[in-house]
Protein backbone atom coordinates (compact mmCIF):
# COMPACT_ATOMS: atom_id res chain seq x y z
CA UNK A 1 0.00 0.00 0.00
CA UNK A 2 1.81 3.38 -1.28
CA UNK A 3 1.88 6.34 0.86
CA UNK A 4 2.22 9.90 0.17
CA UNK A 5 5.66 11.18 1.16
CA UNK A 6 8.92 9.43 2.42
CA UNK A 7 8.38 11.40 6.13
CA UNK A 8 6.40 10.48 8.66
CA UNK A 9 4.66 13.38 9.93
CA UNK A 10 3.12 15.60 12.92
CA UNK A 11 -0.40 16.43 13.27
CA UNK A 12 -0.54 19.51 10.79
CA UNK A 13 -4.13 19.02 9.38
CA UNK A 14 -3.35 18.59 6.47
CA UNK A 15 -6.00 18.12 3.45
CA UNK A 16 -7.53 14.91 3.18
CA UNK A 17 -9.19 13.71 -0.27
CA UNK A 18 -9.60 9.82 0.55
CA UNK A 19 -10.32 7.48 3.16
CA UNK A 20 -10.39 3.47 3.38
CA UNK A 21 -12.56 2.19 5.91
CA UNK A 22 -11.55 -1.45 7.11
CA UNK A 23 -14.64 -2.60 7.31
CA UNK A 24 -17.64 -4.16 4.54
CA UNK A 25 -19.62 -1.39 2.87
CA UNK A 26 -23.04 -0.89 4.62
CA UNK A 27 -26.07 -0.11 3.18
CA UNK A 28 -26.54 2.69 5.14
CA UNK A 29 -23.83 5.07 6.99
CA UNK A 30 -22.97 8.43 8.16
CA UNK A 31 -19.74 8.04 6.09
CA UNK A 32 -22.16 8.88 2.70
CA UNK A 33 -23.04 11.97 4.07
CA UNK A 34 -19.06 13.08 4.74
CA UNK A 35 -17.99 11.64 1.15
CA UNK A 36 -20.97 14.34 -0.07
CA UNK A 37 -20.35 16.97 1.91
CA UNK A 38 -16.35 17.19 1.86
CA UNK A 39 -16.60 15.75 -1.98
CA UNK A 40 -13.91 12.76 -0.99
CA UNK A 41 -13.64 9.42 -1.44
CA UNK A 42 -14.27 6.90 0.75
CA UNK A 43 -13.74 3.38 0.03
CA UNK A 44 -14.94 0.24 1.82
CA UNK A 45 -12.54 -2.78 2.22
CA UNK A 46 -12.76 -5.48 5.46
CA UNK A 47 -9.19 -6.23 6.15
CA UNK A 48 -10.34 -9.80 7.72
CA UNK A 49 -12.93 -12.19 7.02
CA UNK A 50 -14.36 -15.16 9.19
CA UNK A 51 -13.34 -18.82 7.72
CA UNK A 52 -15.91 -21.99 8.87
CA UNK A 53 -13.84 -24.66 10.30
CA UNK A 54 -14.77 -27.72 8.71
CA UNK A 55 -16.43 -30.45 10.10
CA UNK A 56 -13.79 -33.04 9.84
CA UNK A 57 -11.38 -30.66 11.42
CA UNK A 58 -13.95 -29.92 14.44
CA UNK A 59 -14.81 -33.80 15.02
CA UNK A 60 -11.00 -33.91 16.25
CA UNK A 61 -12.17 -32.25 19.48
CA UNK A 62 -14.43 -35.30 19.54
CA UNK A 63 -16.89 -32.51 20.78
CA UNK A 64 -20.79 -33.53 19.85
CA UNK A 65 -23.02 -30.45 20.25
CA UNK A 66 -25.74 -32.09 21.44
CA UNK A 67 -24.08 -33.49 24.49
CA UNK A 68 -24.51 -30.08 26.22
CA UNK A 69 -27.43 -28.58 27.74
CA UNK A 70 -26.45 -25.00 27.43
CA UNK A 71 -25.04 -23.01 24.87
CA UNK A 72 -23.78 -19.82 25.09
CA UNK A 73 -23.92 -17.58 22.62
CA UNK A 74 -21.29 -14.34 21.82
CA UNK A 75 -21.42 -13.17 18.74
CA UNK A 76 -23.72 -13.81 15.69
CA UNK A 77 -21.07 -15.64 13.65
CA UNK A 78 -20.83 -18.00 16.90
CA UNK A 79 -24.01 -18.78 16.30
CA UNK A 80 -24.26 -18.95 12.04
CA UNK A 81 -20.72 -21.39 12.66
CA UNK A 82 -23.08 -23.15 15.28
CA UNK A 83 -25.88 -24.22 13.65
CA UNK A 84 -23.85 -24.58 9.86
CA UNK A 85 -21.54 -26.92 12.43
CA UNK A 86 -25.21 -29.06 13.81
CA UNK A 87 -26.09 -29.11 10.12
CA UNK A 88 -23.28 -30.91 8.80
CA UNK A 89 -23.07 -33.36 11.78
CA UNK A 90 -26.75 -33.96 11.08
CA UNK A 91 -27.65 -33.10 14.70
CA UNK A 92 -30.64 -32.64 16.11
CA UNK A 93 -30.65 -30.61 19.40
CA UNK A 94 -33.12 -30.80 22.28
CA UNK A 95 -36.33 -28.98 22.67
CA UNK A 96 -35.08 -28.40 26.31
CA UNK A 97 -31.34 -27.08 25.08
CA UNK A 98 -31.34 -23.33 26.69
CA UNK A 99 -29.43 -20.72 25.31
CA UNK A 100 -27.36 -17.57 26.95
CA UNK A 101 -26.78 -14.54 24.83
CA UNK A 102 -24.50 -11.85 25.45
CA UNK A 103 -27.04 -9.79 24.34
CA UNK A 104 -30.21 -8.52 22.80
CA UNK A 105 -28.96 -8.20 19.26
CA UNK A 106 -27.75 -11.69 19.60
CA UNK A 107 -31.17 -13.24 20.89
CA UNK A 108 -32.60 -11.45 18.22
CA UNK A 109 -30.63 -13.44 15.20
CA UNK A 110 -31.15 -16.19 17.39
CA UNK A 111 -34.58 -16.56 16.10
CA UNK A 112 -33.44 -16.98 13.05
CA UNK A 113 -32.82 -20.75 14.13
CA UNK A 114 -34.57 -21.68 16.59
CA UNK A 115 -38.22 -21.61 18.00
CA UNK A 116 -37.81 -18.98 20.52
CA UNK A 117 -39.19 -19.43 23.98
CA UNK A 118 -37.97 -16.99 26.58
CA UNK A 119 -38.00 -20.11 29.11
CA UNK A 120 -35.03 -21.22 27.05
CA UNK A 121 -33.24 -18.09 25.80
CA UNK A 122 -31.62 -15.77 28.64
CA UNK A 123 -30.26 -12.02 27.26
CA UNK A 124 -27.65 -9.97 28.50
CA UNK A 125 -27.14 -6.46 28.34
CA UNK A 126 -23.32 -6.30 27.40
CA UNK A 127 -21.19 -8.42 29.63
CA UNK A 128 -21.28 -11.76 30.30
CA UNK A 129 -21.81 -10.93 33.80
CA UNK A 130 -25.20 -9.76 32.83
CA UNK A 131 -26.33 -12.91 32.86
CA UNK A 132 -24.74 -13.82 36.44
CA UNK A 133 -28.06 -15.04 38.07
CA UNK A 134 -29.31 -17.06 35.18
CA UNK A 135 -25.59 -18.93 35.53
CA UNK A 136 -25.78 -19.32 39.58
CA UNK A 137 -29.67 -20.70 38.43
CA UNK A 138 -28.43 -23.85 36.14
CA UNK A 139 -24.75 -24.00 36.87
CA UNK A 140 -24.83 -27.39 38.59
CA UNK A 141 -27.12 -29.19 36.91
CA UNK A 142 -26.20 -28.03 33.14
CA UNK A 143 -23.69 -28.85 30.73
CA UNK A 144 -22.17 -25.40 28.94
CA UNK A 145 -20.61 -25.09 25.38
CA UNK A 146 -18.88 -22.37 24.02
CA UNK A 147 -19.05 -21.39 20.46
CA UNK A 148 -15.98 -19.46 19.23
CA UNK A 149 -13.25 -18.48 16.85
CA UNK A 150 -9.73 -19.05 16.81
CA UNK A 151 -9.12 -16.00 19.10
CA UNK A 152 -11.32 -17.21 21.50
CA UNK A 153 -13.49 -15.42 24.33
CA UNK A 154 -11.24 -14.47 27.04
CA UNK A 155 -13.63 -12.95 29.34
CA UNK A 156 -15.92 -15.27 28.95
CA UNK A 157 -14.03 -18.38 29.84
CA UNK A 158 -12.42 -16.12 32.68
CA UNK A 159 -15.84 -15.85 33.85
CA UNK A 160 -17.07 -19.37 33.51
CA UNK A 161 -13.56 -20.34 35.36
CA UNK A 162 -13.94 -18.04 38.31
CA UNK A 163 -17.46 -19.14 38.59
CA UNK A 164 -16.23 -23.11 37.99
CA UNK A 165 -18.65 -23.54 35.19
CA UNK A 166 -19.01 -27.02 33.73
CA UNK A 167 -18.05 -25.53 30.05
CA UNK A 168 -15.77 -26.52 26.64
CA UNK A 169 -14.71 -24.16 24.57
CA UNK A 170 -15.44 -25.09 20.91
CA UNK A 171 -13.88 -23.58 17.81
CA UNK A 172 -15.84 -23.07 14.64
CA UNK A 173 -14.78 -20.81 13.28
CA UNK A 174 -11.46 -18.56 12.06
CA UNK A 175 -11.00 -14.87 12.08
CA UNK A 176 -7.57 -14.39 9.23
CA UNK A 177 -6.78 -11.75 7.46
CA UNK A 178 -8.09 -10.41 4.28
CA UNK A 179 -5.53 -10.83 0.84
CA UNK A 180 -5.04 -7.07 0.08
CA UNK A 181 -2.44 -7.36 -2.50
CA UNK A 182 -4.52 -5.38 -5.00
CA UNK A 183 -4.46 -2.41 -2.56
CA UNK A 184 -0.39 -2.25 -3.21
CA UNK A 185 0.23 0.79 -5.66
CA UNK A 186 -3.11 2.59 -3.86
CA UNK A 187 -2.78 6.01 -1.47
CA UNK A 188 -5.07 6.98 0.53
CA UNK A 189 -4.93 9.95 2.84
CA UNK A 190 -6.57 7.93 5.53
CA UNK A 191 -6.76 4.86 6.75
CA UNK A 192 -9.47 4.13 9.34
CA UNK A 193 -9.33 0.58 11.92
CA UNK A 194 -11.71 -0.69 14.51
CA UNK A 195 -9.63 -3.45 16.05
CA UNK A 196 -5.93 -4.75 16.27
CA UNK A 197 -6.93 -7.51 13.95
CA UNK A 198 -6.55 -4.94 10.85
CA UNK A 199 -3.58 -3.59 11.79
CA UNK A 200 -2.14 -7.09 12.12
CA UNK A 201 -3.76 -7.77 7.68
CA UNK A 202 -1.75 -4.41 7.40
CA UNK A 203 1.21 -5.86 8.37
CA UNK A 204 0.82 -9.39 6.78
CA UNK A 205 0.22 -7.85 3.70
CA UNK A 206 2.33 -5.19 3.83
CA UNK A 207 5.54 -6.04 6.06
CA UNK A 208 7.10 -2.73 5.03
CA UNK A 209 4.47 -0.43 5.40
CA UNK A 210 5.35 3.25 6.58
CA UNK A 211 3.35 5.65 7.85
CA UNK A 212 4.29 8.65 6.57
CA UNK A 213 1.58 11.66 5.71
CA UNK A 214 -1.12 8.97 5.88
CA UNK A 215 -3.79 9.58 8.60
CA UNK A 216 -4.62 6.68 10.81
CA UNK A 217 -7.86 6.79 12.55
CA UNK A 218 -8.84 4.39 15.04
CA UNK A 219 -11.55 3.16 17.51
CA UNK A 220 -10.68 1.55 20.80
CA UNK A 221 -7.94 1.53 23.37
CA UNK A 222 -6.89 -1.80 21.95
CA UNK A 223 -7.24 -0.70 18.77
CA UNK A 224 -4.94 2.53 19.58
CA UNK A 225 -2.73 0.47 21.22
CA UNK A 226 -1.76 -2.20 18.54
CA UNK A 227 -1.25 1.45 15.81
CA UNK A 228 0.99 2.63 18.84
CA UNK A 229 3.49 -0.66 19.68
CA UNK A 230 3.72 -0.51 15.82
CA UNK A 231 5.74 2.94 16.30
CA UNK A 232 2.48 4.80 14.09
CA UNK A 233 1.04 7.95 14.82
CA UNK A 234 -3.13 7.73 15.86
CA UNK A 235 -3.97 11.05 13.66
CA UNK A 236 -7.64 10.56 14.53
CA UNK A 237 -9.65 9.08 17.70
CA UNK A 238 -12.41 7.55 19.19
CA UNK A 239 -14.52 7.51 21.19
CA UNK A 240 -14.04 10.41 23.28
CA UNK A 241 -15.98 13.05 24.49
CA UNK A 242 -16.13 15.40 21.82
CA UNK A 243 -15.59 11.84 19.19
CA UNK A 244 -18.09 9.19 20.21
CA UNK A 245 -18.23 7.45 17.20
CA UNK A 246 -15.49 7.45 14.50
CA UNK A 247 -17.86 9.37 11.29
CA UNK A 248 -18.16 12.45 14.37
CA UNK A 249 -14.25 11.97 14.77
CA UNK A 250 -13.11 12.30 11.16
CA UNK A 251 -15.80 14.94 10.65
CA UNK A 252 -14.20 17.07 13.23
CA UNK A 253 -11.07 16.59 11.77
CA UNK A 254 -11.80 17.32 8.45
CA UNK A 255 -13.59 20.51 9.85
CA UNK A 256 -9.96 21.27 10.43
CA UNK A 257 -8.54 19.54 7.70
CA UNK A 258 -10.83 20.54 4.78
CA UNK A 259 -11.79 24.11 5.76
Amino acid sequence: MASNTDSKTKESYKRIDSILISQPKPERSPYYDIEKKWGIRIDWRPFIHVEAVSEKEFRKNRLRPDEFTVIIFTSKNSIEHFFRMCEEMRVNLSQQTKYFCLTEAIANYLQKFIVYRKRKVFVGVRNIEDLDSAFNKHKEAEKFLLPCSNLGSQDVVKYLEDKEINFKEAMMYRTVSSDLSDLMDITYDCLVFFSPLGIKSLYENFPTFKQNETRLAVYGSQTTKAVEDRGLIVNIKAPSPESPSMSMALTNYLNKSNK
